[in-house]
């Protein structure tokens, strides 16, 4: 290992990463290196970790290199590893278009949840191209506390269960998991949606991210969220043709959410690259000791 690693620092909506370039798939990223990194206090702080690879470099994704060039190997602050992560892929393009490896327009980006098409556009915003939504069939209950709902089980690639309440407090502070049932629905956790109504076509959402705790903002959530709202108000677009948009705003900012007619969804908003330095891989090595 080096005595320095490169980093930068970004957002979109203000769920946070640390980004590692590592094209050719040489850092050492153990679960333990990745919580010290975003550690808030002692590490450089995100609520992920976003490692970019080229995808002939890695194991999970040389099959797929000739469709994408680049991988994101997503990791959660507790140094779990993640399917799929909807900001996170945004930013994952912004850094690739400040690097030089790509340019505006339409790239392919490669993760655990398959290949993303994204959009970089000239104003900034980056698309999305999030897949289809998956509805198992059976019914959910989240709770807080003395309070229970029942819950829309959407999979975005990764499982979520969106609950719609009267009042977003009613999450509660969102730094435990909130417990659901029936346990088999989620063998692995899941992510939950707590959400409001603000208008036609209009939402807000707290989210609890599986591995992070709350967070400022969560891609693959308000897509879920989109989807559960749309179902709610009798509208799938599969079944009328017409596409459904909803905007939802999240703690850090508002994403806009479109599921089109032959199911497929795409996200947009902002992403962000704040800073960048190097990591001290002295520093790195024992802080995982």
């Amino acid at each position: 290992m080096s005595t320095r690693i490169a980093f930068l620092k970004g957002h979109g909506t203000e769920n946070d990463f640390v980004i590692v370039p590592d094209p050719e798939n040489v850092i050492d990223l153990s679960p333990a290196a990745v919580v010290a990194l975003c550690d808030r206090r002692a590490g450089i702080g995100g609520d992920g970790l976003l490692h970019v690879v080229r995808s002939a470099a890695h194991p999970e994704t040389r099959d797929v290199a000739a469709q994408a060039e680049w991988f994101m190997d997503y990791r959660n602050g507790d140094g779990s590893v993640s399917e799929m992560c909807g900001n996170g892929v945004r930013v994952f393009a912004r850094y690739l278009q400040r690097a030089g490896h790509v340019t505006e327009g339409d790239i392919a980006v490669a993760t655990r949840g398959g290949v993303k098409t994204v959009h970089i556009a000239k104003d900034g915003d980056v698309t999305v191209g999030m897949g289809k939504a998956r509805l198992p069939e059976g019914d959910v209950t989240v709770s807080v506390g003395e309070r229970s709902w029942p819950a829309r089980n959407v999979n975005m690639g990764n499982p979520h269960a969106v609950a719609f309440v009267d009042d977003l407090a009613h999450a509660g502070d969102l730094y435990s998991p909130p417990p659901f049932s029936p346990p088999a629905a989620y063998p692995e956790g899941v992510n939950v949606e707590f959400v409001v109504d603000r208008g036609p076509g209009h939402v807000a959402m707290r989210v609890h991210e599986r591995g992070a705790g709350e967070t400022r903002s969560c891609g693959t959530g308000a897509c879920a969220v989109a989807v559960a709202a749309a179902r709610r108000d009798g509208a799938d677009p599969a079944v009328t043709g017409t596409q459904a948009t909803y905007t939802v705003d999240v703690p850090g900012g508002t994403l806009v959410i479109t599921e089109r007619p032959d199911g497929q969804i795409e996200m947009t908003g902002p992403a962000v690259i704040v800073a960048e330095g190097e990591i001290d891989a002295e520093w790195l090595e024992n802080a995982i000791r």
